[in-house]
């Protein structure tokens, strides 16, 4: 189990989970090469997330990131924290700020962190999430209810194998 809300590693379940936990923060990084390259994963090609020309001329501080990709980084969260045997099974945000990206070899950072807000039936796990850009909060109502895996059961014994003819 990752330890004190660090998120990747080993798979979490659910008896490991205490509601309070928090979730250690995790920035991703949001570069216009990423933006572009995002563009073509999404077909969405709308020039002020690649044009600082547009941008500026519609009103926007600069070029800047899709919603769409600043909520997939808070779901790459979710998910690297979760485990590989874990189930989103619902995810919801607002959009609150757009992320600017300005045209420099850093980018932006999308920084992603979390708390265990509720235990659920099922196994589910309810995240409050919280992820800022530049200090500005840039989802608000980010919520994921994941559905973690048991601990494996131990075996009481050696097992009878009956084979069938």
């Amino acid at each position: 189990m990752k330890g004190d809300g660090e998120v990747g590693g080993d798979q979490v379940s659910y008896d490991d989970v205490e509601v309070g936990t928090d979730l250690a923060a995790v920035s991703y990084p949001a570069t216009r090469l990423s933006l572009v390259k995002y563009c073509g994963a999404s077909g969405d090609f709308n020039v002020i997330h690649w044009n600082e020309r547009i941008a500026r001329a519609v009103g926007l501080p600069d070029v800047i990131a899709h919603g769409m990709f600043t909520m997939a980084q808070a779901g790459r969260f979710v998910t690297d924290w979760a485990g590989p045997k874990a189930t989103v099974v619902d995810f919801g945000v607002r959009f609150s700020s757009p992320v600017v990206v300005p045209d420099d070899d850093v980018g932006a950072a999308i920084t992603v962190s979390g708390q265990v807000e509720e235990k659920l039936d099922g196994n589910r796990v309810a995240l409050a999430l919280t992820a800022r850009s530049a200090e500005t909060k840039v989802l608000t109502r980010a919520r994921a209810v994941v559905r973690l895996p048991s601990p494996p059961r131990s075996s009481t014994g050696p097992r009878k194998l009956t084979w069938c003819s």
